[in-house]
């Protein structure tokens, strides 16, 4: 696959330096490179921030742990490394002969590395804006489609836009009991909106038993409607 990248470097230098794995930089001493493992450092922490910002938006209803869960689907290793190989950034890297010969260009390792360091690359020559843009559309967009299925349905954000779309204020969710030791409490949430109660869930967390409220009062909603 040929190398397709549709953002436009201004410093060119940036983008031959996200591409230079440090094992070429042994066999070519005399050429003054830089290797990419400090735009990888600062490509890493810019796409955790990214991915962070996109899920928290998107997901207003999920917990903390929904969100590092999904977060960590999105960068790891494989995701990271079978973008890299969509995009053609297997075939620019410039590697030793070594590591050609044990088909670097194949290593998963090598090829999400060198992703994190273009992200870094993009950050420096065209700033945030431009790096959220690009992981977006690369990794976000097209990784999300492969497991939207297998995300828990978010009830709780279904039913505020019914809710706001007939002009009524916005849920609002109550603890009405709550049983168990620390480890293993059960929740009893009731869902209003106004003074009125919609709707009753249980959960073993208090998101858990939003939810299960949301999808109950959804139901109750589709009935009368």
């Amino acid at each position: 696959m040929s190398f397709n990248l549709s953002y436009k470097f201004k410093n060119s230098s940036l983008l031959d330096q996200a591409f230079t794995h440090r094992s070429y930089l042994n066999e070519h001493k005399d050429q003054k490179l830089e290797s990419n493992e400090r735009l990888e450092f600062l490509g890493d922490a810019i796409l955790e921030l990214i991915v962070s910002l996109y899920l928290y938006q998107k997901y207003p209803s999920f917990s903390e742990g929904q969100l590092t869960s999904l977060r960590a689907k999105l960068v790891q290793t494989k995701t990271l490394s079978l973008v890299a190989k969509k995009l053609g950034i297997n075939q620019k890297l410039k590697l030793s002969r070594g590591e050609k010969e044990s088909e670097g260009h194949n290593n998963p390792s090598i090829s999400a590395d060198t992703f994190e360091a273009l992200i870094g690359a993009i950050y420096q020559d065209g700033g945030f804006s431009k790096a959220y843009d690009f992981v977006t559309n690369t990794l976000l967009l097209p990784a999300e489609k492969s497991f939207t299925d297998k995300l828990p349905y978010d009830y709780k954000s279904h039913l505020q836009e019914i809710v706001q779309a007939k002009g009524k204020p916005s849920p609002t969710y109550k603890v009405i009991w709550s049983s168990g030791p620390d480890h293993n409490k059960i929740f009893n949430i009731a869902i209003f909106v106004g003074n009125k109660q919609l709707a009753t869930g249980v959960g073993k967390s208090k998101q858990e038993g939003e939810q299960e409220a949301a999808k109950n009062a959804l139901a109750i909603l589709k009935v009368k409607s």
